[in-house]
């Protein structure tokens, strides 16, 4: 019996997917450089509020992630601001966050700390094309999961026009919303993202190389209906925009 067993083990193994198998090896090298983004208040209970995901870039002291996720407004009576998490579980590092670039139209933040950690290789080719694998790794539902980062897959299913997000509608500028007269296009990924997902790189499974950032996902009722039912839609913004960000001088 032990050996029937050990024998359809190896069977399996062989028969995995390529895609699975170079998803496997490359998230060895995607974890290490995936962040969560947080609020820190020293009063507060608790302390450090998760409330995004990040990734480090070139030269590893650099975070990207969404503009939504930092862009409310903090209580400064209560000492309360943005940092950058790194490690998982209950063993991490609170970064705090030196300077910062922003880029609304595109929903895209560039963080700058102190410490410098492992940077992931952001495309600078074309818009990938539609059918393509593709993967993401997050902290999804991060103040109820905590810091234990999960991988989602799929492909992209459309490139189509950006839509802005009903709930950060009301923070753009007005020479933002101008901008946004001549929609840009974003990949539409038939992969399942939740709150916290904001931030996310969406990198090709083979590679590891950042194709663009999550930074949407499509509300079939109610947020709160979002966890018990999810609409599998999702949206990321192609790299070619963070790394003209990148690019910027500061």
């Amino acid at each position: 019996m032990v050996k029937h067993i050990y024998f359809l083990s190896i069977l399996l193994l062989f028969n995995l997917p390529a895609q699975s198998t170079e998803l496997v090896e490359t998230l060895q090298k995607v974890k290490p450089s995936v962040v969560a983004i947080g609020i820190s208040n020293p009063t507060g209970s608790p302390r450090i509020r998760l409330i995004g995901s990040g990734f480090v870039v070139s030269p590893g002291n650099r975070v990207a992630t969404n503009y939504h996720v930092i862009a409310n407004p903090l209580d400064e009576s209560r000492l309360e601001q943005y940092v950058v998490l790194s490690g998982h579980g209950t063993v991490f590092k609170v970064h705090p966050i030196q300077q910062q670039k922003h880029a609304p139209a595109h929903d895209l933040a560039l963080l700058t700390i102190a410490e410098t950690l492992p940077a992931l290789t952001v495309s600078d080719a074309p818009l990938t094309a539609e059918g393509s694998p593709v993967a993401f790794t997050g902290f999804p539902i991060t103040q109820v999961l905590g810091l234990y980062p999960a991988t989602h897959s799929g492909i992209i299913a459309a490139q189509t026009p950006i839509a802005i997000p009903v709930d950060n509608a009301r923070n753009l500028q007005l020479a933002v919303l101008k901008q946004l007269d001549k929609p840009y296009l974003v990949y539409q990924l038939d992969a399942v993202a939740y709150p916290g997902n904001s931030g996310s790189p969406l990198y090709h499974p083979d590679k590891g190389e950042v194709i663009g950032i999550i930074n949407q996902v499509y509300i079939k009722s109610s947020r709160e209906a979002v966890l018990s039912d999810p609409s599998g839609i999702s949206y990321a913004i192609p790299s070619q925009h963070l790394l003209n960000l990148m690019q910027q001088p500061n």
